[in-house]
């Protein structure tokens, strides 16, 4: 069931033919786009039956052009009221992160290298805020190959 919502998120996140599939690595799929280029390792969060404006998901890119690495991007399921606090719960760390209507990103590059090492020893992480109608909502994701799909987005941007 895992597998085939990667493979949906695959066709959700853009065409195939523009990307290069790495693989599936148990929750996580990792992907180059040689056209940016860009690579990058790619996440739905666990299932949920509350209401959802997007479709969320979370990844970890490399854009080697611009020498970023590692950066951190959340699609959550909803837009985010404007004053709301961006909380993402990895193992016993927290992190505030910034955002705007339906999306979340670390402050700076040291932020998201201190999530991207969390990621690596935790078995989930949890991101949550309040939307527009002052409703509190979560997207919860497994990180169960999390750091295999992140290692083959790097290795395949540095190859480039």
């Amino acid at each position: 069931m895992r597998k085939l919502a990667a493979l949906f998120l695959i066709v959700l996140a853009a065409p195939l033919s523009a990307k290069d599939d790495l693989g599936v690595f148990s929750d996580w799929a990792a992907f180059r786009d040689p056209s940016v280029p860009r690579c990058y390792a790619i996440a739905m969060p666990t299932p949920s039956r509350l209401s959802r404006e997007f479709e969320p998901f979370a990844t970890i890119g490399t854009w080697p052009r611009q020498n970023r690495r590692g950066e951190v991007h959340f699609r959550l399921s909803r837009q985010i009221m404007h004053s709301s606090a961006i909380t993402l719960a990895i193992g016993g760390k927290r992190f505030r992160l910034s955002g705007g209507g339906g999306d979340a990103w670390a402050h700076d590059r040291a932020m998201d290298a201190a999530i991207v090492a969390a990621m690596r020893s935790a078995e989930r992480m949890t991101i949550s805020a309040t939307d527009k109608r002052g409703r509190r909502f979560a997207n919860s994701y497994s990180l169960s190959g999390a750091a295999t799909a992140m290692d083959a987005a790097t290795l395949a941007c540095a190859r480039r």
